[in-house]
């Protein structure tokens, strides 16, 4: 595609009101978007463009410049991809509704890289941050790239552990390329292109609107292979992105959380609804990958639990080897109420251990959530 052709792309991007339906009728009418941009309103309307959409793309006929609009989006130093290119991901082409203009700033994934994203709560809990972060160290470090959204909480450190994992990581945009938001995330976005991309559909000046974010979640999915959602409530946005990958025929992974725990309430039910539960990468690895060998899984340090492994059915879940785990013997012998931290230091195990055999412990009805990060034994 040549720049003139490019331009024009970028230009239509820019219509309100003008998206992948209207895209398509333009394309089925005129055969290249120069064509269409040049055409007068009468030649707008025989491609089907009501009398709205006719009145946003002559005002911008007027006022904007195409050649000018692909200039400002690569002085940011993106690249402009569209449907028409090579480039364009396949598996994002298969949606419903593909963004025509992808804005990209690094390097996106070669076809034969698999991907599965990863989202959550901006609340993120101590669980939620540690889980997410090191589940996308294993998945990265099996050779998955891992798709979020670069928002605060489980977005974060989804991208954290992938970078960790050495492996790519790409970050998805609520916002034009030339800005960021959150602003505190800005060294991670420079450790994320360096290391994959930043990807967003907006046009170049787009401000970081609420309204821009549940549209934007199509990407994360329409990326990804699956999604994994580690921490959600009952409103949370990673909800929407589970929605859209259900609709794209993606595979939906969910963390379980305590029962207690509003955080985990989204998760706990997209489980009940028919996700799949998560207790470590293998879990994921053995559905996006299944030619991954056993041996592969293994090597990995996979057991969020911290049990033992098995050497032929993957990592073991704490309390179903008829011994009891030793964080349930603590608590029964400590009698109450227990924070985390603490038994974090009496058994010497790293936090995210002990909350992720806690959460499973709970679900087994064999400790009960007391508040506060604090747990004790079920009578």
């Amino acid at each position: 595609m040549d720049d003139r052709e490019r331009s024009a792309w970028v230009a239509f991007n820019r219509v309100p009101g003008v998206g992948v339906a209207r895209f398509r009728k333009l394309l089925e009418r005129f055969g290249t978007l120069t064509e269409a941009w040049a055409a007068q309103r009468d030649g707008l309307a025989l491609a089907g463009l009501d009398r709205r959409s006719l009145d946003a793309v002559t005002d911008m006929q007027r006022r904007l410049e195409p050649e000018r609009e692909l200039e400002r989006a690569r002085a940011t130093g993106a690249a402009v991809i569209t449907w028409r290119d090579a480039e364009y991901p396949a598996l994002l082409s298969q949606i419903p509704d593909p963004p025509p203009v992808l804005y990209v700033k690094g390097t996106l994934l070669p076809e034969e890289t698999g991907s599965v994203a990863m989202v959550g709560t901006r609340r993120a809990t101590v669980y939620g941050r540690d889980v997410a972060e090191r589940l996308a160290q294993d998945l990265a470090t099996a050779g998955l790239a891992v798709v979020s959204g670069l928002a605060k909480g489980i977005d974060t450190h989804a991208h954290r552990g992938a970078l960790a994992g050495s492996g790519p990581t790409i970050a998805v945009l609520g916002h034009g390329i030339d800005t960021l938001y959150p602003h505190e995330n800005r060294r991670l976005a420079e450790q994320i292109v360096a290391q994959g991309a930043l990807v967003t559909d907006y046009p170049v000046g787009t401000e970081p609107m609420a309204e821009n974010f549940p549209p934007r979640n199509r990407i994360i999915s329409g990326l990804s292979a699956g999604v994994i959602v580690v921490e959600a409530d009952d409103r949370s946005g990673a909800l929407i992105t589970s929605k859209y990958a259900m609709e794209q025929d993606r595979d939906v992974f969910a963390i379980p959380g305590p029962i207690s725990a509003p955080s985990s309430r989204g998760c706990n039910r997209l489980i009940q609804d028919g996700a799949k539960l998560v207790t470590s990468a293998a879990d994921v690895l053995s559905e996006l990958n299944p030619h991954l060998t056993a041996a592969a899984v293994r090597q990995l340090s996979l057991d969020f639990g911290g049990g033992a492994k098995s050497n032929s059915a993957g990592p073991a879940i704490p309390g179903t080897s008829g011994a009891d785990d030793p964080l349930l013997t603590a608590l029964r012998e400590y009698g109450q109420p227990v924070h985390v931290d603490t038994l974090s230091r009496s058994l010497g195990k790293p936090v995210h251990e002990v909350t992720g055999t806690l959460t499973l412990l709970e679900l087994q009805g064999k400790v009960r959530h007391a508040g506060g990060m604090r747990y004790q034994a079920a009578l």
